[in-house]
């Protein structure tokens, strides 16, 4: 299934299953809105089950993305991981950083969760002094999972896939990094694009709990990165584990991948520009290419090899907050 939230004027707005191709979409019967369903997972998907093979035989009406609020608006958690290792060690290489981090275990943090922003809204920073960055990522939204879940049954859990793109302030991140404590002003809202699926959509690329396609990354409508999501040192179902060792999470915890990176780098570019600026230092001796400006835009999307449109689209602008 594939689903939408559309805005109707409240905080969580409207859910709405949406065709296979993005075309069309419908209210959802069962739930009002995502973190509803999540919740009652069993109970409800399976009438949704047979409400979005109707509406992939025809009716509906027009899906129109700028319509659309990020699927789950607000989360109650938000844990990013760090999992494409050829990303972290390329950062680590740069910056002369021993790299002493137990590859057994994955990277992960608890970011922002009360707000997701709309896949084409405007992005309010305060200063491009920060060093504004986009990043990225797949993610999944889980139902409940109890403590002490293993690996196995973590991919059970998993319930939903998304797109996000996980907004930085690279001049910020050290300062913050170096207090030890973590991000807060270094790591704003996240977007989400507009399309949440079930993993089996996609079918195939679905694979070894991955996203195996590429990420389309446009920076102001020009191809910046095209990796894909498959080189996951650690599967979602093992991230989901690894946050679920010490504590219960609730239905509707959002856990991203992180940076989507490959070995290759230099051949399919990259899904943020620290990676690039990366690349410049170890093949030029300087970065080159700066972070982004005021009135910038970045795009992102995600396709099945037939061409299928997966999550939407995020299309953003930043601006001046």
């Amino acid at each position: 299934m594939k689903f939408a939230t559309l805005a109707n004027g409240t905080p969580d707005g409207r859910l709405h299953l949406v065709s296979r191709d993005l075309t069309r979409a419908i209210p959802a019967e069962a739930a009002a809105t995502l973190q509803a369903l999540i919740e009652d997972w069993d109970n409800l998907a399976p009438s949704l089950q047979a409400q979005y093979d109707a509406l992939n035989t025809g009716g509906g009406v027009a899906f129109d993305p700028a319509s659309a609020l990020a699927p789950l608006p607000r989360a109650w958690q938000w844990l990013d991981g760090s999992a494409y290792a050829s990303h972290g060690e390329l950062m680590a290489k740069v910056f002369g950083i021993d790299n002493h981090a137990d590859k057994t275990r994955p990277l992960m943090y608890q970011g922002l969760s009360d707000q997701f922003l709309a896949p084409t809204a405007d992005v309010a920073l305060p200063t491009e002094d920060d060093g504004i960055d986009f990043e990225g990522e797949f993610g999944v939204i889980c139902d409940a999972v109890p403590m002490g879940t293993d690996t196995a049954q973590a991919a059970g859990h998993i319930r939903l896939v998304v797109q996000i793109n996980d907004w930085s302030l690279r001049t910020v991140a050290p300062i913050e990094m170096r207090t030890g404590f973590g991000w807060v002003q270094a790591k704003p809202a996240c977007s989400m694009a507009p399309v949440a699926v079930t993993p089996d959509e996609l079918g195939a690329s679905w694979r070894d709990a991955r996203v195996d396609l590429p990420l389309i990354v446009d920076w102001n409508g020009e191809r910046f990165g095209a990796a894909s999501g498959y080189d996951m040192a650690f599967g979602f179902d093992q991230l989901v584990a690894h946050a679920a060792r010490t504590r219960r999470l609730v239905a509707g915890t959002v856990i991203g991948s992180g940076t989507v990176s490959n070995d290759n780098y230099r051949e399919v570019g990259s899904s943020c520009i620290a990676e690039r600026r990366g690349i410049e230092m170890l093949d030029h001796g300087a970065a080159k290419t700066a972070f982004m400006t005021f009135g910038e835009t970045v795009r992102m999307e995600c396709r099945a090899a037939d061409g299928t449109p997966m999550f939407g689209a995020i299309d953003q602008r930043v601006v001046k907050g």
